[in-house]
């Protein structure tokens, strides 16, 4: 970069760049940091949270004692249980509209509205419609926390704990199932909708006094407020100056996207990728067996109780996630990768074996059309491991899907996605990925009730092998790398250095 470039001129116009001395990572205090990243997740909680809402709500209103006007049969229940999905899709789809329009941070907020009015209607609902649309407007929100929370967090965050700070939206999801499981135990399903209004809340209270991307000010042409606000962030013996300079850079070399620049390989490849990911995400059947994790373990003839089996896989997320978030920034993602597409496809597949061998003849289908979900899995002997090993074999599946798939399909869209089509790229995964989530759901209860759950789990195994040779063959490996070196290497055809000229790299 010569002396003429925008960032340089930038660098010279503000003194407040140049206050400073280059200065060692060592001095950068990343507490604040954290403390935005705590205040953003919470939208994730609230997503974990009502994604698995069903789980343990579906059989209290599928019982003989629920109110008439509430009570569903397994078509109402199908349908309860995928709308969320639904909503989803219509959240990443208005992030696609907000995240440039209004920004990242006023995104998040904006989520906050459909979660708590949704939560109202759950918590108040006299009839079905209204169950169906409260649970709708929570997917919405969680749509939109989707699109919008990882791109946030990855534009604030220093390289050096990206990789850790990325993980923290499937940590916060995955804690607020598990929170969902465990208050299942112990209250009403209504007051499971009151609980779960709280985090959303929260968050908006708490992003009133967090700052904006530091990008995004750059590229409105804020350069005080951006250098305001990594400052803040980095801590105050922190140098912003090189950073800013560097994200500037990148901000001056973008022009609006047109179509023809989407056949581009800066453009298409990281999109087709992300894209890519989302899809295989769902398609290794996680949202299916999260949404209907209670009904499933009821087919096999588990030793505790269905309730008390979903909560001990919520624990089995947290410490997979706990242990992704660990190793991400040491191992690599791509290490990552492998290991959980391993796990689920050897956990899968024991799965499809254990249901073919051990499900019932399909269950007529009676006249009206519908089928019930209820029929119990059935074995000539050897119950005690029919009934252990499907628990044991779901909470590795999950283990796998937490510690790699999971979190790093949302660390790699924030940080593979070219930054001139950022927000609407991100909203485009995000709208992929729950249209996936919406038809896999639905499907899921048709091909269980004809075929047995050996079906879709052989699905689930043949994706997890695909898994394997897409990760293989077309994720970059991104630990260390800062955004504009991830963007360099789709520019330059796989190569992650930026080139620099002699004064420039001097100054650095």
């Amino acid at each position: 970069m010569n002396q003429t470039d925008p960032a340089a001129d930038m660098d010279e116009e503000t003194p407040l760049l140049n206050r400073r001395p280059a200065s060692s990572e060592s001095q950068i205090n990343n507490s604040k940091l954290f403390l935005a990243v705590f205040s953003a997740v919470l939208g994730n909680f609230s997503f974990g949270y009502s994604l698995v809402y069903s789980s343990p709500v579906l059989p209290k209103l599928q019982s003989p004692d629920a109110d008439p006007r509430l009570r569903m049969d397994p078509k109402q229940a199908a349908w309860f249980g995928s709308i969320y999905a639904l909503g989803a899709v219509a959240g990443g789809l208005g992030a696609m509209l907000f995240n440039d329009l209004i920004g990242r941070k006023l995104s998040i907020m904006v989520s906050g509205v459909p979660s708590t009015i949704g939560y109202m209607i759950l918590g108040g609902a006299m009839d079905q419609w209204m169950l169906h649309v409260g649970r709708f407007l929570t997917g919405v929100a969680g749509g939109m926390t989707a699109a919008s929370i990882p791109v946030y967090i990855s534009e604030i965050s220093h390289k050096t704990v990206r990789g850790a700070l990325g993980s923290c939206p499937q940590i916060t999801a995955v804690f607020g199932s598990l929170s969902l499981y465990a208050l299942g135990l112990v209250v009403s399903w209504r007051w499971l909708a009151v609980a779960g209004g709280l985090p959303a809340v929260l968050m908006v209270v708490l992003l009133v006094f967090m700052p904006s991307s530091p990008r995004r000010l750059l590229s409105l042409g804020r350069e005080q407020q951006a250098e305001k606000a990594l400052r803040w962030l980095r801590g105050k013996d922190y140098d912003t100056q090189i950073e800013l300079r560097d994200i500037q850079h990148s901000i001056s070399t973008q022009v609006k996207v047109t179509w023809s620049q989407l056949a581009t390989p800066i453009f298409y490849q990281p999109i087709l990728i992300a894209v890519m990911m989302r899809f295989l995400q769902q398609m290794t059947g996680i949202t299916p067996i999260l949404v209907y994790l209670e009904t499933i373990f009821s087919k096999f003839q588990v030793p505790l109780e269905p309730r008390y089996d979903a909560a001990l896989v919520g624990v089995v997320r947290i410490i997979s996630v706990a242990i992704a978030a660990v190793l991400m920034d040491r191992a690599g993602r791509k290490a990552l990768l492998y290991t959980s597409s391993m796990l689920m496809f050897v956990s899968s597949l024991t799965l499809t074996m254990i249901s073919h061998t051990t499900a019932c003849p399909p269950v007529p289908v009676p006249p009206n059309g519908t089928v019930s979900l209820d029929y119990s899995l059935q074995s000539d002997g050897g119950n005690i491991a029919a009934g252990i090993i499907p628990v044991i074999s779901t909470m590795v599946f999950i283990f796998g899907y937490a510690m790699g798939w999971g979190p790093i399909t949302w660390l790699l869209m924030s940080e593979v996605l070219p930054l001139a089509a950022r927000g609407v790229a991100s909203g485009l995964c995000v709208t992929v990925s729950w249209l996936t989530a919406f038809m896999l759901t639905n499907v899921f209860t048709i091909l269980e009730n004809q075929y047995g759950l050996y079906v879709p789990y052989l699905l689930f195994t043949v994706v997890c092998v695909l898994c394997l040779l897409f990760n293989a063959v077309c994720i970059p490996e991104t630990r260390g790398r800062s955004l504009e070196e991830i963007e360099n290497y789709f520019r330059t055809r796989h190569a992650f250095t930026i080139n620099r000229s002699p004064s420039t790299a001097q100054s650095s």
